[in-house]
């Protein structure tokens, strides 16, 4: 099968300056989070995909078409929402939103009524005539996610959609990401600052340091692998004997507090076997949850990465 994004010992230098360092690795998921912190080099790559600067090693493919070689192929698969205003003066919306429909390729006679299309569906239908330099900040994003969808992409590239959005709006804002994600329609590229929105929308993560990718993953199946995880809460009975038999069964444990325990389950235990030796030692298991990593924590991991990862996750110098 074709990945959405695949990087092939991808650099790019400006001057004499490294900032992207020898990507590899492959992106399948729905949406896809791109973090890092600041100088990381999101906005590069990003840039970079969409052939706005050249390689100085290596390639990426989206779909299969290399950025280089094909790249009109690429740009008219790719809608782009910028982080930055890049509107046209005095110009209304449905006019901006037309003009970039043309440029990605859609006939004249088609364009205006995709405009008007896209525009009704970011909620922008009302006000589609306005000029687009009247508009709110938040009716800004949402013309500029208008002009990203409008020629029907089937990749969507996202830089900082949420980025000064009120609460409303945002919430707005990442319910029509979640819809196109869950339409495939398209698939979904979201560079932001802010986990909770790659939390709440994307399905595997990217994660950017000095030009490194030091993190790349599947958020469903790390969070699957964390199952053995358990914390539990109890009351009563004899907690330390019940904890060495727990220990008995190959589990690992740590008490903490006057009420509560961690462990690691091995293959082997199940949730049952827990109750029946709750049962045994007379205690009572008031509180049970599986712990998975957060975004936050997979994020910070890769912050201490000193090297980077394959697509697999394994981190090549260091570790995670």
């Amino acid at each position: 099968m074709t990945s959405v994004i695949e990087l092939e010992q991808l650099g790019v230098t400006f001057g004499k300056r490294q900032i992207l360092k020898s990507l590899d690795g492959a992106l399948n998921g729905r949406s896809i989070g791109l973090l890092g912190p600041n100088g990381a080099g999101k906005t590069t790559l990003i840039h970079t995909l969409l052939g706005f600067h050249p390689p100085s090693s290596g390639t990426a493919r989206i779909f299969g078409q290399d950025i280089t070689q094909n790249a009109k192929e690429v740009r008219a698969a790719v809608g782009y929402m910028p982080e930055r205003d890049s509107f046209i003066a005095k110009m209304s919306s449905v006019h901006f939103v037309r003009l970039m429909a043309e440029l990605s390729g859609i006939p004249p006679r088609h364009a205006l009524e995709r405009a008007h299309e896209a525009l009704f569906y970011v909620g922008l239908g009302e006000a589609r005539y306005r000029p687009v330099d009247s508009y709110s900040l938040g009716m800004k994003q949402l013309a500029k996610l208008a002009q990203a969808i409008v020629h029907g992409p089937k990749l969507i590239i996202l830089d900082e959609p949420t980025n000064g959005l009120d609460p409303p709006t945002r919430s707005r804002m990442i319910n029509m990401i979640r819809q196109i994600r869950d339409s495939g329609r398209a698939r979904i590229l979201l560079s932001s600052h802010l986990l909770r929105d790659v939390e709440e929308c994307c399905d595997e993560i990217l994660v950017l340091k000095d030009g490194h990718l030091v993190a790349n993953c599947n958020l469903e199946e790390d969070r699957k692998a964390n199952r053995k995880f358990i914390e539990l809460e109890t009351r009563g009975g004899n907690r330390t004997a019940f904890a060495e038999a727990i220990g008995g069964l190959g589990c690992e444990y740590a008490l903490s507090g006057e009420r509560r325990m961690k462990l690691i389950m091995n293959e082997t235990v199940e949730i049952s076997d827990l109750y029946r030796l709750a049962l045994e030692h007379q205690v009572q298991i008031r509180r049970l949850n599986f712990k998975r990593d957060s975004l936050e924590d997979i994020f910070l991991k890769a912050m201490e990465t000193n090297g980077s990862v394959q697509a697999n996750g394994r981190a090549t110098n260091g570790s995670l």
